[in-house]
């Protein structure tokens, strides 16, 4: 959040001053479709205001179809993709800055593969029109058999029984909490986490409750506590690659989790979507407790996110009941996509296209730490990504509105934070949304030219 002080007393309401500089945040991407605005008492206090105004500014974003209020929950933010005509101007702006905030795959050459690929379906129409029946919900054994050998890169026993296909990650989590979790349950996750999560959480009513951190990940002994004191049996977590903070649990310190997940009974719920871009990866914390595990994965990070094609290995217990979940959901997966990512599996395409990928984040890491080495960045190889603990006496809002008026944008901690942990004074850097390397360049110069000020 960017609005900490009510604006200066002008010619306009104060509640209109206050909606167009949140309306300004919204579309500059500080706050993310879906996220929810603080409460109006919380932001009166936070503004000096009366909660009158407030509640005046948020109806202000709901008639600019920026915000939807929900009864009894809260006021969320919209997709702006759906926005009026009238916000162009606003949109435009906010298309001008330079993007250092969102996280999405680097352009390779995914696009030529992609237009190969349906030249070579073009050209078998008796075996593509399978493509077009009603397919079990788990996806086509072919489909989960090409995903079954590609997990196991992360420690897996490539049994095609345990692997579902979804609509990516996100997809998998939402039919996977739909079947374990009832409105009222407890996820543990790190103190930062994924923004996805938080979303689905809101949405089916459940409280996420965010655990400690160090250098590696989760901390065994805050997850311990938290079983004992909230009674949790569901853990979603990121072992590898950690969004935001680049971190990576040790082997040590996956069995470590690995036991209390045993002794406690746990689900867990693991992300490896950036993990995929490691030539190498280390075993998944799910090979430690498969019967205990969900494991979360797609390529929407690492070739391409308008392909939507995830899967999700767990034991055949869960298999059934998750399925069941997408049934009622959305029938199965669209099998169109899934044959293309088989296809890439089978020739080789999806690993050149991954190496592309990693070479690039390689390339954009080496840059940012020569235009960011007087500042203490985190960083690993293979992830798109910085951790920037903001140096004194910067402060999060104060940063992002001077890097904003400097043309560029950033996600800061607040999009991450679970529960009610307090964001730490940082911000992420993704290296991967920027068109080119000369507009990154240009991004990460006027970002420490803000940072020495």
């Amino acid at each position: 959040m960017t609005i900490s002080r009510s604006p200066e007393p002008g010619s306009k309401p104060r509640y209109q001053a206050i909606a167009d500089d949140m309306a300004q945040a919204i579309v500059n991407g500080q706050f993310g479709p879906g996220e929810k605005l603080p409460p109006h008492r919380v932001m009166a206090k936070r503004l000096g205001v009366t909660a009158g105004t407030v509640s005046r500014a948020y109806a202000s974003l709901e008639r600019q179809a920026l915000a939807l209020a929900r009864v009894g929950d809260g006021t969320y933010v919209r997709n702006l993709q759906a926005q009026r005509p009238e916000l162009a101007s606003v949109g435009a702006a906010a298309a001008a800055l330079i993007d250092l905030a969102h996280n999405v795959a680097i352009r390779t050459d995914e696009h030529q593969a992609l237009r190969d690929t349906l030249a070579e379906l073009d050209k078998d129409g008796e075996g593509t029109s399978a493509l077009l029946d009603y397919q079990p919900e788990a996806g086509m054994q072919r489909h989960r058999a090409a995903g079954a050998r590609w997990l196991q890169r992360f420690g897996t026993q490539g049994q095609w029984e345990r692997v579902m296909v979804t609509h990516g990650a996100q997809h998998a989590l939402a039919a996977v909490l739909r079947t374990v979790a009832r409105p009222g349950d407890t996820i543990l996750t790190e103190s930062l986490s994924y923004s996805g999560l938080m979303a689905l959480a809101r949405s089916m009513r459940l409280q996420v409750i965010g655990l400690p951190m160090d250098d590696e990940g989760l901390l065994p002994d805050a997850l311990a506590s938290a079983v004992r004191t909230y009674g949790s049996k569901l853990l979603y977590c990121t072992p590898s690659l950690h969004n935001p903070t680049t971190a990576t649990m040790s082997m040590a310190r996956r069995e470590a989790i690995a036991g209390i997940v045993r002794r406690e009974n746990l689900l867990v719920l693991e992300d490896v979507v950036h993990a995929a871009a490691q030539a190498q990866p280390l075993p998944a914390l799910s090979s430690l407790v498969p019967q205990q595990a969900f494991l979360l994965a797609s390529f929407s990070k690492v070739m391409a996110p308008g392909l939507r094609v995830g899967y999700l290995e767990a034991s055949p217990q869960w298999l059934d009941k998750v399925a069941a979940s997408i049934r009622a959901d959305c029938w199965m997966v669209a099998p169109l996509m899934p044959e293309i990512v088989t296809c890439w599996l089978e020739s080789g395409v999806a690993e050149r296209l991954v190496g592309l990928q990693r070479q690039r984040i390689a390339e954009r890491l080496e840059l940012a730490r020569h235009c960011l080495q007087d500042f203490p960045l985190r960083w690993t190889p293979d992830l798109p990504h910085l951790y920037l603990p903001l140096p004194a006496p910067w402060q999060t809002d104060g940063f992002v509105t001077a890097l904003r008026l400097a043309g560029v944008q950033v996600r800061t901690m607040e999009h991450f934070v679970a529960g009610r942990t307090p964001p730490p004074a940082a911000v992420r850097i993704s290296l991967n949304a920027a068109a080119s390397r000369e507009q990154l360049h240009d991004g990460l110069r006027r970002l420490a030219l803000v940072l020495h000020r």
